[in-house]
């Protein structure tokens, strides 16, 4: 198999562009109760969301309704990764290079990807083996590399409507596969091994 990335990038995002407002109210809302029942959701710490642009799915539903021992932080750029850094509405953004908001903190002030303890990542497409494609820029796998080889904080989370789904995606190297994929309408979970001791 070997497919076009950037033609299913076009199609899929195409596909999410098309939903009715009503369909993306309802899907924010239904997306947010999947996250908030997942298994493995923390009672503390860290949880980064994005912020929806391009016809994603919405995360306002679920950074109102976080439990009050996690903190919601938002995506800053920092060098060729990501770093994250807490807000709440109303706190001031500033919009980087692609045209994104995120806050109006000093990069290097921000918290490192492993400080998470959930992530919740946007996604182009995925397929029912929990392939995730994103924009093409490698920006999340870049970030989490560090939990290609271990178990390790954060959990990450894919979120997109159902229809974004795909029959198989091909892997990369480089591919950091969320521990769940969660849309509207179900939640895909992935096993994930737990860190063993050596002795």
């Amino acid at each position: 198999m070997n497919q076009d990335r950037d033609t299913l990038r076009r199609q899929l995002r195409q596909r999410r562009r098309e939903l009715p407002a009503a369909a993306r109210i309802a899907a924010a809302e239904a997306l947010a109760q999947r996250i908030l029942a997942l298994p493995f959701l923390p009672d503390s710490g860290y949880v980064a969301g994005y912020w929806a642009m391009d016809g994603e799915i919405g995360l306002h539903v679920l950074q109102l309704r976080l439990p009050p021992g996690l903190v919601w932080c938002l995506p800053v750029l920092h060098g060729d990764t990501l770093r994250f850094a807490p807000w709440r509405a109303g706190d001031p953004l500033v919009t980087n290079r692609f045209g994104i908001p995120e806050p109006d903190v000093a990069p290097s002030s921000a918290l490192l990807p492993e400080a998470l303890a959930l992530a919740v990542m946007p996604l182009v497409g995925f397929d029912g083996h929990g392939q995730r494609l994103g924009m093409g820029g490698g920006w999340y796998d870049r970030s989490f590399a560090f939990r290609r080889d271990r178990a390790a904080p954060p959990w990450l989370v894919g979120a997109g409507f159902g229809v974004q789904q795909v029959d198989a995606l091909e892997g990369a190297d480089w591919d950091i596969l969320p521990d769940a994929i969660c849309t509207e309408s179900h939640t895909l979970l992935r096993s994930r091994a737990p860190e063993t001791d050596p002795a």
